[in-house]
């Protein structure tokens, strides 16, 4: 996408000018450069792919717009807020507001239940009815019935399932997900992105969604190649 994009009154994300470089082990002093001036706009609602290889940026770029990282040059808007304007607690707090995550890994806390992992990002919000919500939730994605298991008496995709859950309980604005079937069968990957692509729509969330399947990107509305830290946009026909 072109330098200088200009946002719209439906803007949701707004990355300008993104670059992300680390220091090298080597003599050279020369950094390595990760990300390349990425620029990009997303509007509400709508699902957008990236995709490349490993080690072509994905991850970093995904880390970024959720102000996990601070880049080395560029900024990125969050629903109209400067993310590295703020300190790491104002990015925190805005991530928790506006964002739900899905990771590869499914990330459960192993100490908590199915419920308590689904509550605990709504009782970090003050959410008085935490637990009524989160039932909702698991019975939404077909968990009532475990309610009350650990993690690890979970399988692959029920894992993912209340992970899915824990992400739109607090009915964010965005969802990021990371690779979300990398660790799950073929038959069992379908179903849980069937999942996520349904509550998307029932909750118009905005969707950025890092895989390396291209059949599953062609699913989203835009499709964004990333490779040697520059990040395109796919012109379909």
């Amino acid at each position: 996408m072109d330098r200088g994009v200009i946002p719209n009154s439906e803007t949701v994300i707004l990355v300008s000018g993104l670059s992300k470089s680390v220091a090298t082990r080597d003599d050279s002093g020369v950094p390595l450069q990760i990300l390349h001036e990425v620029d990009f706009a997303v509007s509400a609602g709508e699902t957008v792919a990236i995709v490349g290889a490993s080690g072509s940026g994905k991850s970093t770029l995904l880390g970024l717009i959720a102000g996990l990282d601070a880049p080395t040059a560029g900024s990125v808007q969050l629903c109209g807020h400067s993310l590295f304007d703020l300190d790491e607690d104002g990015r925190a707090r805005l991530r928790g507001e506006q964002m739900g995550f899905v990771f590869q890994s499914f990330q459960l806390l192993p100490a908590l239940t199915a419920l308590d992992n689904v509550m605990l990002p709504l009782e970090l919000a003050g959410a008085a009815d935490a637990e009524a919500r989160a039932r909702k939730w698991l019975e939404r994605v077909g968990l009532a019935q475990r309610v009350k298991h650990y993690p690890k008496h979970l399988s692959g995709g029920e894992q993912q399932r209340v992970a899915l859950a824990r992400a739109f309980a607090p009915d964010p604005a965005v969802l990021l997900a990371d690779e979300p079937t990398g660790n799950l069968d073929a038959e069992t990957g379908a179903a849980v992105i069937e999942l996520m692509f349904e509550l998307n729509r029932e909750r118009g969330t905005t969707l950025i969604l890092v895989t390396h399947d291209n059949a599953l990107a062609d699913r989203c509305d835009r499709v964004f190649h990333m490779q040697g830290g520059r990040l395109e946009e796919q012109v379909t026909a």
